[in-house]
């Protein structure tokens, strides 16, 4: 019977993967990948031989038909990342639309997020929060800033390294220098680090040293600024 999985991968450790996970990775027909390549040392590392085939952002309407066929044609397929949820700021989301107007089964299986230890280990509320992910480069940038700065709930941010100092400028200027935040990155490895305090003194600790990884921004809400 045909079945799409999405299969969530170790964000850091490779020890942070389910075994149901594991069992699936090895019973599906393929495997699409993000970047086969280091999709590749994860599977080896468990000794999983399903054949990858390359479905990411770049590609992803070109390939879709040809997933969609051999998924009618009655093949499992189990969707990863190069780490952690498919669909969460990662492609998946255009191919899980077109299963379910195909009405062909997918299922999603729980495992690593990056931002929920980093909005744990924040220390900022957790009860209510809004998933802000990747903000556009340019257009709409601080559009989306300055909504951010009307919210009572915690946000999260996805950034990189490359530009994680310019956006918490921008956003102590939107936000205010003494708006209380976090940053965490290399979670789950062997550097993985969560800083608290202000954009002020986040600034200050980014500006200090050089920066690796993808890093996870915690904002506090209005709420949060005394």
């Amino acid at each position: 019977m045909s079945k799409l999985y999405l299969v969530p991968t170790p964000i850091g450790n490779l020890e942070d993967i389910t075994l149901r996970a594991l069992r699936i990775l090895k019973e599906v027909n393929f495997i699409l990948a993000e970047d086969t390549r280091s999709s590749r040392i994860l599977l080896q590392h468990y000794q999983i031989q399903t054949p990858l085939v390359s479905h990411h952002k770049f590609n992803e309407h070109q390939s879709l038909r040809k997933v969609i066929e051999r998924l009618r044609n009655g093949e499992m397929a189990a969707l990863i990342s190069d780490a952690g949820t498919p669909a969460i700021s990662d492609p998946g989301f255009l191919l899980v639309r077109e299963c379910i107007r195909e009405n062909i089964s997918i299922e999603c299986l729980p495992g690593p997020v990056a931002f929920i230890p980093a909005l744990v280990e924040s220390g900022l509320p957790c009860d209510r929060f809004y998933f802000e992910g990747f903000l556009p480069v340019k257009k709409g940038r601080k559009t989306r800033m300055a909504r951010m700065a009307q919210r009572d709930e915690t946000t999260i941010v996805y950034e990189s390294p490359y530009r994680i100092v310019r956006t918490l400028k921008e956003l102590s200027e939107i936000l205010g220098m003494e708006r209380k935040a976090s940053i965490s990155r290399e979670i789950s490895k062997i550097f993985h680090e969560t800083i608290r305090g202000t954009f002020l003194e986040l600034i200050e600790w980014a500006k200090s040293k050089p920066l690796k990884g993808e890093f996870v921004i915690v904002i506090g809400g209005t709420k949060d600024e005394n």
